[in-house]
């Protein structure tokens, strides 16, 4: 079986490089792709759908939310997928990828050698998914995180079952769901 991952931007491809094999069992290969922005995954959705010649692949698309609503957003990309493939895989990130970061400080402690996971017993942190600006927020704990050299930093020590974000623990299930059909 091939995983075929459409995504919004390299650096989530470089956090998916190293948590893909945490999540999928060795037998299951993956690729990802990732975009110039959600505009550029949008226009592309159709064609990688129509175009893709191994009829056996199976599709996740993962999008930030942004400031988006999260049914409509799925929605309109469940819509660019109709009638092209049934078993499309829509993950929506509430609201950036930096909330899954905050989803498992002790990943970005890790990563970083700083002690930002006693941030998560604050209030503020406790639900990750609601943080209103998860980039920013991160850019005043950690200035010298870079989105893409970070992705892959944090990524290597990530735990997906420590993670506390509900948009990421959704994404995790729904992979394990995709391969059990």
């Amino acid at each position: 079986m091939m995983l075929v991952f459409l995504l919004e931007e390299k650096s989530m491809a470089e956090l998916l490089e190293m948590l893909l094999p945490k999540i999928l069992p060795p037998e299951v290969g993956f690729i990802t792709i990732p975009h110039r922005g959600k505009s550029d995954l949008q226009k592309s959705i159709p064609n990688k759908l129509k175009g893709w010649n191994d009829p056996s692949a199976k599709f996740v698309i993962v999008h930030d939310q942004d400031s988006c609503n999260c049914m409509e957003l799925k929605r309109h990309l469940r819509g660019l997928c109709q009638g092209l493939k049934e078993d499309v895989l829509i993950r929506i990130v509430c609201r950036e990828l930096e909330s899954w970061y905050f989803g498992d400080l002790v990943a970005v402690s890790e990563a970083y050698g700083k002690n930002v996971h006693k941030l998560a017993a604050k209030n503020k942190y406790r639900n990750p998914d609601t943080i209103g600006n998860p980039k920013d927020e991160l850019r005043k704990l950690l200035p010298e995180h870079q989105q893409v050299s970070g992705a892959r930093k944090i990524g290597e020590f990530m735990d997906v079952e420590r993670n506390t974000s509900l948009s990421f623990r959704c994404f995790v299930n729904g992979i394990r769901k995709l391969l059990n059909n």
